[in-house]
């Protein structure tokens, strides 16, 4: 089985690199491939570390006029952020991340709360890598890293 760009670069929600970003634990542009884009990090924790901040920074970010509260807190607002439609099928993603949540794609979530996060986070982890290879320490200590 071969293991996705994301589980390689320790870093599951597939974040673009971008030098601005001192993100911790980051090691730069990821290697070993034709067209590096993707950031790399040193451990999963901190690349789930930083999928978390990422989200918990969009909810101060406009979102969709008339979809949940004002800022983005809707599956479908986080998922059109995090994965524009233009490499993606949006809708089908931000359906697949609101059927995990329990919620519908425009019901405002509380990514505050630790399992809510979780569950976002966990969700595109297995959206962007087609399924979840870490253990539950794992994802939990990078949602408690990016709640810090």
């Amino acid at each position: 089985m071969t293991t996705s760009r994301g589980v390689r670069n320790n870093n599951p929600g597939n974040i673009d690199f971008n030098p601005r970003n001192a993100w911790q634990g980051q090691l730069g542009l990821e290697v070993g491939v034709a067209k590096p884009r993707f950031a790399r990090f040193d451990q999963p924790e901190n690349g789930i570390r930083a999928l978390g901040k990422l989200l918990l920074n969009y909810r101060g970010k406009d979102g969709m006029p008339g979809v949940g509260r004002p800022g983005i807190d809707t599956p479908l607002e986080f998922i059109s952020r995090w994965a524009p439609a233009s490499e993606n099928d949006t809708n089908a993603y931000a359906q697949a991340i609101a059927k995990r949540l329990g919620v519908g794609v425009r019901d405002s979530i509380d990514i505050s709360k630790p399992q809510t996060l979780r569950e976002l986070v966990v969700g595109i982890i297995v959206h962007e890598n087609g399924g979840n290879p870490y253990k539950a320490e794992v994802i939990d200590e990078g949602v408690r890293r990016a709640l810090a």
